[in-house]
């Protein structure tokens, strides 16, 4: 279908019979592999039909330079059912600075597609850290969902996309305000147990936390690049190691992440740091 979707994607969906009333198979055509079991009245676009569609739009709505040098990766799970494009525009960006530390981020565009029931079709609006490549999404008020059907539309998309660029510079400089406050006197381990109300989590991530700050600075942002750290990577590098299940369910695990940080920025304990 399109050459921008990797081959295990790229593939036409169908469905069968179970011995269930209220049950049918879902199939990948080009393979006969079964993918997941669904409800008799689900119905679905392939991975193909809905990216073509997300980066028609894309195209048709952000200028030649915005999109000029895009950078695409994908994560996929649940035997090709689930999906994720990350897409990454590294000309719409905007520089972050500490009195200790200087770095960039651009805008993220993140499409989530499943052809297997786990999730309907969803978009977010987001940014990367240059420095390290830590992936923030702005929290659940930058989505936009739609249901998983054959007839997806996506007017909401289009309207949200033609925001945004204002919105992420509206982001970036929040960002840098976070980057301005400073912690350094502020008991961040004694925050985190609240936030995260978990003693293994939380000293995991002060540590984390304490490395950014060494970089960064003790500030705001510090913090926040720690919980996006964790939302980035799982090994030594930030002691937060996925646990070997034997399922291909990492990448949804890794997306979890983001939007669990998501949480962590909208708790009360987080907003009273940004606001004092």
């Amino acid at each position: 279908m399109l050459d921008f979707i990797p081959e295990n994607l790229d593939f036409e969906v169908g469905f069968e019979p179970t011995k269930v009333d209220d049950k049918k198979y879902v199939i990948n055509r080009d393979t006969g592999e079964y993918i997941a079991v669904v409800g008799k009245d689900f119905t679905c676009a392939s991975h193909g039909e809905f990216y073509n569609k997300v980066m028609h739009e894309v195209t048709e709505n952000l200028s030649e330079r915005e999109t000029e040098g895009a950078e695409i990766s994908w994560r996929d799970a649940h035997k090709n059912g689930w999906a994720m494009m990350d897409m990454r525009l590294p000309n719409v960006k905007q520089r972050i600075a500490s009195p200790k530390h200087e770095t960039e981020v651009s805008q993220r565009i993140i499409a989530l597609h499943g052809v297997n029931g786990t999730c309907s079709n969803l978009v977010f609006f987001g940014a990367i850290d240059f420095f390290c490549t830590n992936g923030m999404i702005r929290g659940d008020h930058d989505k936009v969902r739609r249901k998983n059907t054959s007839g997806f539309t996506i007017e909401d998309f289009i309207w949200k996309l033609k925001q945004s660029r204002e919105d992420f510079y509206a982001q970036a400089d929040r960002l840098q305000k976070w980057a301005q406050t400073d912690i350094a006197t502020v008991d961040v381990k004694a925050l985190l147990d609240k936030i995260m109300k978990s003693e293994t989590k939380s000293e995991k991530m002060y540590s984390l936390y304490s490395q950014e700050a060494g970089v960064r600075g003790r500030n705001v942002w510090a913090l926040y690049s720690a919980f996006t750290n964790y939302a980035t990577y799982a090994d030594e590098r930030n002691g937060f190691n996925l646990r070997n299940t034997g399922h291909d369910t990492n990448a949804v695990t890794m997306f979890n992440r983001e939007q669990e940080v998501s949480k962590w920025i909208d708790t009360p304990e987080f907003n009273q740091l940004i606001a004092a």
